[in-house]
This record gives C-alpha cells, structure tokens and sequence, in this order.
C-alpha cells in the first residue's frame, strides 16, 4: 500500500494597497505594495516553493501582487485568476481547493483577509515551533505567506488537516 501523497498549500496575501474612490474590487497596490510582492516572491524561491498552480483573485491588488512577485520565481506555475478568491469566506475557500486536481502538488491562492488568515488558521492543525501564534498574533499581515502541508487527496482538505510549516510576513 502506498503512502498518500505530500501537498503544499501556499497562501499569499495581496500586498498593500491604495485606498481609492474606486471600487473595492479595482484598488490598485500602494508603493510599499510594489516593493514588497517581490520580496514575497524571492522568499519562495529561496524556499525552493515553486507551485503547480497558481489561484489568484481577480481583483486589481491581486492581479499586480501575483505578477510582481512571480517574476522572481525560477519558472511560472500555471496561473488561473478566479472570481471566487475574491471576497471568499472560509468555506467557499475550502470548496475551491477541493476541486484541485490531485496531479497538482504545490497550490497557491493570492488572495484577501480575512479569508487568508482563516484558511491558514483553520487548516493548521499542527504547527511548527511558534508559528500559529506568531500567524494569529499578527492577523496575517499585506504581502504575508503561509505554508501549510498535509497528505491525502486536495478533497480531503478540511479543518485541522495541515502543518504549518512557514509563516512569513514581508518586514520580519
């Protein structure tokens, strides 16, 4: 009988961004949002986190985080930009990830809190060292990854099926 299979969940957080008059849904990333998604960038592929796919919300903010950041990645994941990530509860996040195909590995969403937070909460039902305190201390911060492994099938994934094994927010 063969062992169930590792996966990687890795949560982005957009980066900062402007407030406007515009719709909520259309802000674009402030400068410190410009200058961070790099960085968040650079820290995967320091990390050897090299997704399969890529999620990402459709809003504005998203959209320049994920190409800000993936331009320091060694090669780019497949990327799909999803109208569900945006605005999505806990739940609806969870119903997403299920529909992952299982030949996918490595999946990343870029998306918004609170969802982002609630996930990496939610999933975590381990942690390495510190790091769920140091994640629900902060309040998962603009531009922050989490990194979450756990074995089985993407349907598998509900509460407390994961470890915590990175946290990242872009000024520590």
């Amino acid at each position: 009988m063969s062992a169930e299979p590792t996966r990687r969940i890795v949560l982005l957080r957009h980066a900062k961004a402007e407030w406007s008059d515009d719709s909520d849904h259309e802000r674009p990333l402030a400068e410190r949002g410009r200058k961070d998604s790099p960085v968040a960038g650079r820290r995967l592929a320091t990390a050897g986190i090299i997704p399969d796919l890529a999620l990402c919300s459709t809003s504005v903010r998203t959209r320049e985080t994920w190409k800000l950041a993936v331009h320091e990645l060694p090669q780019r994941p497949r990327t799909v930009y999803e109208d569900r990530l945006y605005e999505a509860s806990l739940g609806e996040l969870i119903a997403l990830i299920s529909e992952t195909s299982d030949e996918v590995a490595d999946l990343l969403l870029v998306g918004h809190n609170p969802g982002m937070h609630a996930l990496a909460d939610a999933l975590a039902g381990e942690a390495e060292g510190d790091l769920l305190p140091r994640l629900n201390r902060s309040g998962f911060p603009t531009a922050s990854i989490a990194v979450l492994t756990f074995a089985g099938s993407w349907k598998s994934v509900e509460h407390g099926v994961g470890r915590l094994v990175a946290f990242w927010p872009p000024h520590e």
